[in-house]
């Protein structure tokens, strides 16, 4: 009795092995299916493989914490650079994301940075149209983007472009827009224009060569020895001037 009732249940099991077994290139299918499902659906959740063709569109969030797009160079204007956003293609959903895209551009402003006519000459022999490009958000205003913008030289090497441009001489330092100056947050990135912007005058490059100069020249001129001896004259004539009222 004993072995006779053990024996439906090992069919029973049995049974189910083989058609696991029999099945399990479909089962298989299933999992990979279903997880590949899940990692779209939070991909897309978090707007992570979504593209962005209005400024508008870019979650809140995503400035907050100072979010890092990639992009390809259309074009630069009067107004900044005019950039198509390419989100990030994740492995077994990439023919899909084609369903999601649409065309557009993002206009970039360098965060920070208030461009010379030079510096805007500089950016045009730099960038080349369909050239890739990073774009971290620190400011949102309408629909303009404020950022500082990462261009690879090679390797892990990436050269930002409102460093670069302070460091040449090439613009200067302004307010970053949408961020208060009482915050650390704010001085983080502050900090390095300034310091770009500090080296430019030392070395005296681009719009602080001329204030270089100039300065050159008026420390010859104070320490000129006719220009010290009519300072003498000049203090002694308004001593004995002094002397001569009282």
């Amino acid at each position: 009795m004993a072995a006779s009732g053990r024996e439906p249940e090992g069919n029973l099991v049995s049974q189910v092995s083989q058609l696991a077994d029999t099945h399990l290139h479909f089962i298989r299918n299933i999992s990979t299916g279903l997880a590949i499902a899940g990692v779209v659906l939070f991909a897309r959740s978090i707007k992570l493989t979504a593209k962005f063709t209005n400024a508008k569109d870019i979650p809140a969030k995503f400035i907050e914490k100072n979010v890092k797009l990639r992009g390809k160079l259309h074009r630069i204007t009067e107004q900044g650079l005019e950039v198509e956003h390419v989100p990030i293609r994740l492995p077994f959903i990439a023919p899909f994301q084609k369903i999601w895209h649409t065309h557009g551009t993002l206009l970039v402003r360098l965060a920070g940075v208030e461009l010379t006519p030079s510096g805007k000459i500089w950016l045009r022999e730099k960038l080349q149209p369909s050239q890739t490009l990073w774009f971290q958000l620190l400011n949102r205003e309408d629909s303009v983007l404020d950022c500082f913008i990462l261009v690879n030289r090679g390797g892990f090497f990436n050269v930002c472009l409102n460093v670069e441009l302070l460091r040449q001489g090439l613009g200067k330092t302004i307010h970053i827009r949408g961020l208060h100056q009482d915050s650390m947050h704010y001085w983080k990135f502050y900090k390095r224009l300034l310091q770009a912007e500090v080296k430019a005058q030392k070395k005296g490059k681009g719009l602080w060569q001329q204030e270089c100069q100039l300065q050159v020249w008026a420390n010859k001129i104070r320490n000129n020895n006719v220009v010290q001896q009519l300072k003498r004259l000049t203090g002694w004539l308004a001593n004995y001037v002094n002397k001569y009222r009282t």
